[in-house]
């Protein structure tokens, strides 16, 4: 509300019968006190209550917002006594209707700038309508699983605390048995238009805050908000294959919206706990797999574990080499658009750190028969 002559020449706070050093709850709780006793509904015909609920509902308007209640206060002190009239000036006189002193331009000049400001630039934007519907916070959480959980996919139960639609009012703000009234500020629109010469603004109704209806008689869990922070339970399915460190997205799952706005949306970021016997890289699955000498030397046939827990047997020919990867095709991490990925069996030669005399002779034995070097290529 841009300043005028009602500023200087009513004092907002004994309209609402406050001090003017009330906290801006002592005065909302005056506003809702005397607007549920002059409100047009109970008191239908009474046009005395009416045109005295105009006068509350103006007086709320500025001092029931903290920044108007500054500008309101500040404007005060530079009233008539400070070298502004908004009197019309005698007849002929010179700049008839307002007179500002030169020590005064300054201080004004920032203050009906920046609200002038304010309003132009809200105009750009296309804000010509009150806030509306207005869309819930975005949530995040954390989760922790299992590798194998992870793989194969799982449905699981966050807890959260956070705000939720209030239960004992199921979000209306009013007391339960109560409703919300239309509010006569705005007459339900929500915003309130103002003509200032060649321009028209528009802005959010301060007494509805753009709603269009008021809270009377609030409900006592959510203060009048309708919105409560409490504990709750989301369900949710962990799609297979999750990576560690990902960000799952549950659509719609996050704060609640307000003014009949959508909810927000929850993001879970995965931790996904190393596993004792596979890793992953990519889609697939890897495992290392130890064998022994005359295995690698002889060839074997090796039995390996799967992560659907169903075992599966692999040929090694002779002469398989450490580190040599065999692939088991269709054993891997399922992926929608790419199918499944494949396990890689890694084998390595197990070197044993202690030999019994049998295994010594054995082996001293096969390096008497051993007449080439695997070395001789390095040319020493």
């Amino acid at each position: 509300m841009a300043p005028n002559q009602d500023w200087f020449e009513k004092n907002f706070y004994k309209v609402l019968g406050v001090a003017e050093s009330a906290s801006q709850k002592d005065i909302t709780r005056a506003y809702r006190k005397l607007a549920r006793e002059l409100h047009p509904d109970a008191n239908p015909g009474d046009q005395a209550a009416e045109d005295r609920f105009k006068d509350v509902s103006a007086a709320y308007d500025v001092i029931g917002d903290e920044t108007k209640r500054k500008e309101y206060d500040e404007a005060r002190k530079l009233g008539p006594g400070g070298g502004m009239n908004f009197g019309r000036g005698a007849p002929g006189a010179p700049n008839a209707g307002f007179n500002f002193d030169d020590g005064d331009i300054g201080d004004l000049s920032g203050l009906f700038g920046n609200l002038f400001n304010q309003r132009t630039g809200a105009k750009r934007a296309g804000a010509n309508r009150g806030p509306g519907p207005q869309r819930g916070t975005d949530l995040e959480t954390e989760l922790t699983m299992d590798f194998r959980d992870a793989v194969q996919g799982i449905t699981t139960t966050l807890h959260l605390t956070s705000d939720a639609v209030c239960a004992t009012c199921a979000g209306t703000g009013s007391k339960p048995g109560s409703a919300p009234a239309i509010c006569s500020n705005c007459r339900g629109r929500g915003v309130i238009d103002e003509n200032q010469g060649l321009f028209s603004f528009s802005r959010p109704c301060q007494i509805c805050g753009g709603k269009g209806v008021m809270v009377l008689d609030p409900c006592a869990d959510c203060s009048g908000s309708g919105i409560t922070r409490r504990p709750r339970d989301v369900k949710v399915r962990i799609p297979a294959g999750v990576r560690d460190g990902q960000n799952i997205k549950l659509k719609g799952r996050g704060g609640p919206g307000r003014n009949g706005g959508p909810p927000g949306d929850l993001y879970v970021m995965v931790h996904v706990e190393a596993d004792k016997v596979f890793g992953r890289d990519g889609r697939n699955l890897t495992l290392a797999v130890p064998i022994t000498f005359p295995e690698a030397a002889l060839g074997t046939k090796l039995t390996v574990p799967t992560i659907d827990g169903d075992p599966v047997t692999l040929k090694l020919p002779p002469g398989t080499s450490s580190g040599k990867v065999f692939r088991v095709r269709g054993r891997g991490i399922e992926s929608d658009k790419r199918g499944r990925g494949d396990l890689l069996v890694t084998v390595e030669v197990a070197v044993p750190a202690k030999l019994s005399k049998e295994q010594r002779d054995a082996v001293e034995a096969f390096a008497a028969a051993s007449e080439e070097s695997p070395r001789t290529h390095l040319g020493v």
